[in-house]
């Protein structure tokens, strides 16, 4: 039998210097490749409009990006599918990269990433201190939320599920409201 080769774990610095085009992580020290399918997609879209339509209501609620690296450790370079900042703590338009954990991570399920979501990266999430961490999964039409009762919960002490008869709301986005069932419909 031959001996199979197994990949060797990089660091957070090593992964950062590949400089790596849009859908890749380092995940525990192992680069994640993930490339968005229409579903991805479509989910993606309607939340940008969702949280950006708020930003727009009113001054001074922060920042909405889609995917860039954000360190967690030595071994862990994330880049969620969509972040938030808070106003206080967005970062600066010329800020160095990697950023800074936000306030809001939104994960939407891609076959070949939903284990991570779920487990290693979640559990990195709720360890680095974020604040509300939503699992988007459209297979099941479901939305899972993981957010901390206070901001010194050392924990995700809150964990909720949206299905699609639900409206989803946050206290970190006073006046938010989104119909769950209207995020998964099919046009």
């Amino acid at each position: 039998m031959n001996a199979m080769p197994v990949a060797q774990r990089i660091t957070a610095d090593e992964y950062l210097a590949l400089d790596l085009e849009p859908g890749h992580e380092l995940i525990d020290g192992h680069i994640v490749v993930s490339q968005a399918r229409l579903p991805h997609a479509r989910l993606t879209m309607r939340l940008i409009r969702a949280v950006d339509d708020w930003i727009r209501a009113a001054p001074d609620r922060g920042l909405l990006t889609v995917p860039i690296d954000v360190k967690l450790d030595n071994r862990n370079v994330y880049a969620p599918d969509l972040l938030w900042y808070s106003q206080t703590r967005m970062p600066e338009p010329d800020a160095p990269w990697p950023y800074p954990l936000p306030d809001l991570a939104i994960e939407i399920r891609s076959p070949s990433t939903w284990r991570y979501d779920i487990g290693t990266k979640k559990r990195m999430y709720e360890r680095e201190g974020l604040p509300e961490l939503w699992l988007v999964d459209g297979e099941c039409s479901v939305l899972l939320v993981f957010r901390r009762s206070a901001p010194s919960a050392p924990v995700f002490d809150v964990e909720l599920e949206f299905d699609v008869s639900a409206t989803l709301t946050s206290p970190l986005l006073p006046g938010f409201a989104l119909d769950v069932g209207a995020l998964f419909e099919l046009d």
